[in-house]
């Protein structure tokens, strides 16, 4: 079934490593609702009449718009799409945003899901980040989650970051699991180029953490995150059983999904389109009945790729047989010669047609990856 992403580029602030699209001037706010609205109505083809099993809200900051804002956006989705009874509907909030009225208005409007950007319990990482709330904001967002009855809540958190250490990071993730949350996401902090991190960066007023120190925060995560009865279900997302994000799993298993909004990209199989990054030209395009969109048509070759990439962060891995059936002997050939090694070295797996990385090769996935996507393609 398919998924339905809402990005919502609205930010009180900019964090120091955002690269997604986001913007602080508000002023146009109204009018996004009404483009999104319009958008959905003039995109609900799309789908081809997929049923629709979860609907995403993320940013930017989806919290910091009126939940009325969100009510009439989630309600345009519903009169074009079909959505599941029992869907999955989640949003992303700030920590500083959360109140009980907020809470219960998500409620009434159909969201079961929250994912609570946290990123960290140390308030000098959080500074160094520019994220807008402190520690005792976060414990008090998850606490007024768990009383208003939202029993399937995210906690994002980052590692890999400057003055972090293995120390620090065990405290993040012993706080983290203390309120017996159902999903966590990790992630290594990364310096996207035109972020306000990366400038820091090249004026050397912090530095990467190094590859062994990254690797032990990684195992760390492994070890702490099992023992708590969390599965890593892909290599940054952790959760208990029965709780993981359809939504997100979804696109690691290559489901069709459409995303409204400035800068959203949606995906039908065989091809993948994104929007404007610019939410003027956003605008333009969605009053004048002409989205402004780019689009690439997927190859055999970038379809096998991307197979690769999104599959084998998994805990499903790679399917030997969907592969021969998709892409051809040719294609079967190719990848299990090259998994020969990775399995000798016990990087990877195989378990009956099943290829999956061992912990050790979760490590050095992005490298894995990249050996066994086929060449040439840019």
């Amino acid at each position: 079934m398919a998924g339905i992403y809402i990005h919502i580029p609205f930010c009180k602030k900019l964090c120091s490593y955002c690269d997604f699209y986001h913007l602080t001037d508000l002023t146009n706010s109204r009018l996004f609702i009404d483009a999104v609205v319009r958008e959905a109505e003039m995109r609900k083809g799309y789908l081809s009449n997929d049923k629709v099993s979860t609907v995403y809200f993320g940013g930017g900051t989806p919290s910091i718009l009126p939940p009325d804002d969100l009510k009439e956006i989630y309600s345009a989705i519903r009169s074009s799409y079909d959505i599941c009874d029992n869907s999955e509907v989640t949003i992303e909030v700030n920590p500083d945003d959360v109140t009980n009225e907020l809470l219960s208005a998500y409620r009434n409007i159909g969201i079961n899901r929250i994912s609570i950007g946290i990123q960290s319990w140390r308030n000098d990482d959080l500074r160094l980040l520019n994220r807008r709330h402190n520690a005792s904001q976060a414990a008090l967002s998850i606490e007024e989650a768990i009383k208003a009855g939202f029993g399937n809540i995210s906690v994002d958190l980052i590692y890999g970051i400057p003055g972090m250490t293995l120390k620090d990071w065990s405290s993040n993730i012993e706080i983290t699991l203390g309120f017996d949350i159902k999903h966590l996401s990790a992630y290594h902090l990364t310096f996207e180029k035109g972020t306000a991190l990366s400038r820091m960066k090249e004026k050397g007023l912090v530095s990467e953490v190094d590859e062994e120190e990254s690797n032990s925060q990684f195992h760390l995560l492994l070890e702490r995150t099992q023992a708590a009865g969390l599965i890593q279900y892909e290599i940054s997302n952790f959760a208990k059983k029965d709780f993981f994000s359809i939504h997100n799993s979804n696109y690691w298993k290559q489901v069709n999904y459409i995303g409204l909004g400035p800068s959203a990209h949606s995906f039908n199989g065989y091809s993948r389109q994104w929007n404007t990054r610019d939410l003027k030209t956003y605008f333009d395009g969605i009053f004048s009945g002409n989205l402004s969109y780019e689009r690439e048509e997927l190859d055999t070759k970038t379809r096998f790729n991307e197979y690769i990439m999104t599959s084998l962060r998994t805990m499903w891995g790679i399917d030997l047989d969907y592969v021969e059936k998709t892409f051809d002997k040719e294609g079967y050939d190719y990848l299990t010669n090259l998994a020969g090694k990775f399995i000798n070295y016990g990087l990877m797996n195989q378990d009956k047609n099943t290829l999956v990385l061992t912990n050790q090769g979760k490590m050095i996935s992005d490298n894995i990856i990249s050996e066994l996507m086929l060449p040439g393609n840019d």
